[in-house]
């Protein structure tokens, strides 16, 4: 079998190891960007390409008859037209929970950084500031104590989860919503209504799959039922948020929001979250700890071993 891995410099930009591909397969091309006028002459001759934004579509797996699998180096498959791909009997696969503790990680950042402010005051020091004081400290901001605050998740699974466990170990009250509500729920977290939820989170924080369900969510309206000054966090999928809608309610200082993804990435530079107030946008790097992405590359590396031996796992 023979691998092509269409994009790897995201999942590993110099500091992991291809070996274990190298190990499962007869060759393996590693590229780190490929164009989208470069898929088919690069993956004509092989068995199984691997692709993380790299789009595969109907039209390119079309001129791609020796491919039998295509592993995604993610969560998300909606760069594969998967539909296609089961009628021409291409296995597909993903990579799912190999970073939630990741991901979770950088909610609390964001929480962190929204209720202590290090950054301002860190800068605000090294600028002189705290030599020219009078007293022995002094704020820029007012900081805040997150026990007791409410926080609202929207998903239950695997990253939710390790917010909650934080959140419960902060002293926070956790609020979370599913389509189904959970009847068997750790000590300290409450299924709500979606707006009974929205209405107490001074914290929501979006854990669900974009689906026609919950493409743009978060909204005019939906906005509205937010307490004020509530911080909106974003670590699952840009398009759960209407960004115009986000950015006028950020500009009118009705709230905060704290953000990973946009519904385009790279953004355009008229996003307007981009030029918003009172928001912090981090790109797209919850899931980028070493130690999550050497996860990934292992499931990764196991999901073509498995199909190679005839028994895939990790099916999409």
């Amino acid at each position: 079998m023979n691998i092509v891995i269409l994009d790897g410099y995201t999942l590993n930009p110099g500091d992991l190891s291809w070996d274990g591909f190298r190990d499962v397969a007869e060759q393996c091309q590693v590229y780190d960007h490929t164009s989208a006028a470069d898929i088919v002459s690069r993956c004509q001759n092989c068995d199984m390409v691997l692709t993380n934004k790299t789009a595969l579509s109907a039209d390119v797996l079309k001129q791609l008859p020796l491919v039998k699998y295509i592993g995604v180096l993610a969560t998300g498959t909606n760069v594969v037209d998967v539909a296609f791909a089961k009628q021409q009997g291409i296995v597909v696969t993903n990579v799912p929970a190999y970073g939630p503790d990741a991901v979770a990680q950088m909610v609390f950042a964001h929480i962190l950084h929204h209720s202590q402010h290090v950054a301002i005051h860190d800068h605000a020091v090294k600028q002189g500031d705290w030599t020219r004081q009078r007293d022995f400290c002094f704020t820029l901001q007012p900081l805040m104590s997150l026990k007791g605050k409410t926080i609202g998740l929207v998903g239950y699974g695997d990253i939710a989860q390790q917010v909650a466990s934080i959140a419960l170990a902060f002293g926070m009250k956790v609020l979370i919503h599913t389509p189904k509500s959970k009847l068997h729920l750790p000590k300290g977290v409450i299924w709500c209504e979606l707006n009974d939820l929205l209405s107490q989170a001074m914290f929501l924080s979006l854990h669900c799959p974009l689906t026609t369900a919950t493409y743009q969510m978060i909204n005019t309206t939906t906005l509205t039922l937010l307490p004020f000054n509530a911080v909106v966090i974003n670590t699952a999928r840009g398009d759960l948020i209407d960004e115009q809608a986000l950015a006028d309610w950020l500009n009118q200082h009705q709230g905060y929001a704290c953000v990973d993804v946009l519904s385009t990435e790279p953004p355009q530079a008229n996003n307007p979250l981009l030029s918003a107030n009172n928001i912090s946008i981090t790109p797209h790097i919850a899931w980028a700890t070493k130690e999550a992405r050497q996860n990934l590359m292992n499931i990764a590396v196991n999901n073509c071993a498995q199909f190679i031996n005839g028994t895939p796992i990790n099916l999409v």
